[in-house]
Formats: C-alpha cells, sequence, structure tokens
C-alpha cells in the first residue's frame, strides 16, 4: 500500500513538475520559510510565483518559484451544450497568451486569430504611452435567437477593429506582485466596421454601411488581489471601470433598430470582485464575489454596439478580470444594451494542485432578440446559473479547468440548459 500511495504522489508532483522528497528524513531536512507550509504546524495555501512546501498523503513536495513577468501559455477547449443554444451545440476556443513585463515596458498579449487583443506599454516613472488593438472579426453568419430558435432573416456579417493610444499613469499597489497596480488611462481611439448581408438576411433587413469609427475611451484598473500557484483569486480586491465615446463616421437608417440616432452613443461598465477567507476554517477555503454591470446611453444602443457578455471559467488574470462574466454561459457570446450580473463562490482547496469551486450567478439585462419576422429588439431577460468546476495542475507544466453549468434560460430564451466545459492550458 506504501507503495501504491508512492506512486500516486510521484504522479501528482510530476504534473507540475514539482520536486518530490520519497522519505520523511529528506522531508525533515526541508527549510520552511517564513512559516508557509504544513511543516511549519499552520498551513498556507501555495501562492503564485512563491517557492513553496506543501505535503501530500505524507510526502513533502516542493514548490519552484517562477518568473510571473515572463508568461506564455496555451489554452484550447471547449464547451458542449445541452439542449442547443440555437443552433449551437459546442463552441471550441484557442488562445495563445503572452505577457512580458520590463523595467520600463510591457506587453500582454491574447491571440485567437478571429478575436485577438494586443496592447504594449511604454512607462516613463509613473507615466506611460499606452498602445492598444483589438478586434472581432469572426467569420459567418451572425444571427439573432427567438424562443431559443435562430431566426435566419436576422442573419448579416459584420466586425471590428479597433486601435487605441493615449497617455496613462500607473501606480504599484500592495501585495507588489507584478500584476498588482493602479492605473488610468485616457485613450483616443480609431478603427474600422464592416457589415453586409447573407444569402438568408430578410428582403426587409438591411446592412449598416461599412464605416471609419472615431472616439475616446477612460479606463481605470485597480488589482489587489493575491493569487495561489493556479492564479486563481486567493485574497484582496479589484475593481474597474471603462467610459466610452464612440462615433460611427457614415450611418444611416435601418429597419433593425438602428439609426441616425445612434452614429454615436456612449458606455459606461464597470466591475468588483473580491476573495477571501471563511472565518472559522482553514485557508483552504475561500469564499469570492463578484459583481459587473454596463449601460448604453438610452436609445442609443444597436446589435453591432452592444455589450458582449462571455462564460467559461472565471477571470482571475489582471486584464482579464473586466470582461462581463456570467457562469451560466458555455464560451458563447450574448450582446446586451445594459446588464446587471452578480456571482457568489465557495472555492476549497482538495489538495495543494486541485481545487474545486462552486458558484451561483444572477443576471439581470436588456439582451438582443426578435421581434417580428426580423426586427432586432433589447428585451429585459433575468436568469440564474450554477456552475461546479475543477482546477488542477497537469501534465507537462499545464493545467486543466473542467466545469459544468446549469441555467435557468436566460441564454436559451426562457429554456433552461446545461454545460460542460473543458480547458486545457499549457505553459512554455
Amino acid at each position: 500500500m506504501l507503495i501504491t500511495y508512492q506512486l500516486i504522489v510521484l504522479f501528482w508532483c510530476s504534473l507540475g513538475g514539482y520536486a518530490y522528497a520519497s522519505t520523511d528524513q529528506t522531508a525533515a531536512k526541508i527549510a520552511v520559510p517564513e512559516g508557509r507550509g504544513e511543516e511549519a504546524g499552520e498551513y498556507h495555501t501555495p501562492l503564485a510565483g512563491e517557492r513553496a512546501y506543501a505535503s501530500f498523503m505524507g510526502q513533502a513536495v516542493v514548490i519552484p518559484a517562477q518568473d510571473r513577468s515572463r508568461l506564455t501559455s496555451l489554452t484550447v477547449g471547449g464547451s458542449l451544450l445541452q439542449p442547443k443554444q440555437g443552433g449551437t451545440m459546442g463552441v471550441p476556443i484557442a488562445a495563445l497568451y503572452l505577457r512580458r513585463i520590463w523595467e520600463d515596458a510591457r506587453t500582454r498579449d491574447v491571440v485567437s486569430l478571429f478575436v485577438n487583443e494586443l496592447e504594449y506599454d511604454k512607462g516613463f516613472g509613473r507615466l506611460e504611452l499606452v498602445g492598444h488593438f483589438e478586434n472581432y472579426t469572426i467569420p459567418g453568419d451572425h444571427t439573432e435567437l427567438r424562443d431559443n430558435n435562430e431566426i435566419r432573416s436576422t442573419s448579416l456579417s459584420w466586425g471590428s477593429l479597433l486601435g487605441s493610444l493615449g497617455p496613462g499613469v500607473r501606480f504599484p499597489v500592495a501585495p507588489f506582485q507584478v500584476d498588482n497596480d493602479f492605473r488610468l488611462q485616457l485613450l483616443g481611439r480609431v478603427g474600422y466596421f464592416y457589415a453586409e448581408r447573407t444569402d438568408d438576411s430578410g428582403a426587409d433587413v438591411l446592412a449598416p454601411p461599412s464605416t471609419m469609427l472615431y472616439g475616446v475611451r477612460l479606463r481605470g484598473r485597480y488589482d489587489g488581489l493575491r493569487r495561489n500557484m493556479l492564479e486563481l483569486p486567493h485574497h484582496g480586491l479589484a475593481a474597474g471601470f471603462d467610459l466610452d465615446y464612440l462615433a460611427r463616421n457614415n450611418w444611416r437608417d435601418l429597419t433593425t433598430q438602428s439609426g441616425t440616432g445612434h452614429r454615436d452613443y456612449y458606455q459606461a461598465s464597470g466591475y468588483l470582485l473580491a476573495a477571501s477567507g471563511i472565518p472559522g476554517l482553514s485557508e483552504r477555503n475561500r469564499a469570492l464575489l463578484s459583481v459587473y454591470g454596463g449601460k448604453t446611453r438610452e436609445g442609443r444602443a444597436d446589435r453591432f454596439n452592444a455589450f458582449l457578455i462571455n462564460g467559461g471559467s472565471s477571470p482571475s488574470e489582471a486584464d482579464d478580470l473586466g470582461r462581463p462574466h456570467y457562469s451560466g454561459i458555455t464560451y458563447d457570446y450574448l450582446r446586451a444594451s445594459e446588464y446587471l450580473i452578480g456571482s457568489l463562490a465557495y472555492r476549497r482547496e482538495l489538495a495543494f494542485f486541485l481545487y474545486l469551486s462552486v458558484v451561483g450567478s444572477y443576471i439581470w439585462a436588456d439582451r438582443t432578440s426578435v421581434q417580428g419576422v426580423d426586427q432586432v429588439v433589447f428585451r429585459e431577460r433575468r436568469g440564474t446559473a450554477a456552475t461546479v468546476s475543477l482546477d488542477s495542475a497537469f501534465y507537462w507544466d499545464s493545467e486543466l479547468y473542467l466545469g459544468y453549468s446549469w441555467e435557468s434560460g436566460f441564454i436559451r430564451e426562457g429554456k433552461a440548459g446545461n454545460g460542460i466545459t473543458v480547458n486545457w492550458n499549457k505553459s512554455f
């Protein structure tokens, strides 16, 4: 039986490249700095980037330090939906993530071919020059739902590209890790929007003209979170906001609820996320609260400028925290003119490399729907969702996410459903 236990320990330690001490004598020789680790008497969760010491089935494990200023990872996976969301049964995902932080510059890039986000910031002391690019250019038709059925006559093809440039200030904040800072940035924005009819477009559905985009964004971010070794929020607070003004240079009246009055529009969005321990319970138990909200100026929303609400695994990376997240959605987008989302989560550390999470979410939003034959409108919808997930270290310096979600009907126009999401994240 001892041999079996040792094989299990060796297997799990090999997942994340951890060092394994095979005897109690070896474990006794390990020096535990600053009281971190079970050998010091009080257990502490291994934190991101830190060299740490843990035990599994009575065996000592050494977790090596990591340079979090240089991260490269590839995420692949996807979701299966039951029943379908419209005609969608599954959603694949694949993205390359890159973060580099130097003494006077930093870059953060997410590349997934049709949806990309790239940023490079050049520092001058506390001041910085911020350059940002994003695009949403998913090929194929975009259709809307009514009673969870795709209304093919609403089909159009469209996308956008936006570049931003402007000044900002950045201050480090506690606990002073590479992703802990306060940022305030004012960005001028220039981009391009394109649209065209498809073979399925209804006779009365007009595609908006392709046009240049001009605007400005005020962006604020605060990240005071300390993260665990799987980069999940462990303790602290994060918050942020975006104030946007965008003008479409060329616009015209459309029967799909967008006209010349929608030529320019204002949008505001923000979020708050907190992570902490639970009184009376050990550090292995964490509580997390998140709130997301956004609003488009009254009468200025259409299907082309609405907020994108996403799902999948909960955001944890500093620049991903601002993504409106509803746990019932499994890696698909819903569009809303305004929204409010609240989530409460409990996470249990089953082992130093394995975390179980239970998340409950509530959403209120004016989301896109179809009225009549092909008119796209916004209708108030409410919903609740629950997600149970596992995050674990895995082979070859990688991580595995497995989640099951149930949703009351917000994403399927009144029909309850569920989905399974699997992600594999490989670090290089």
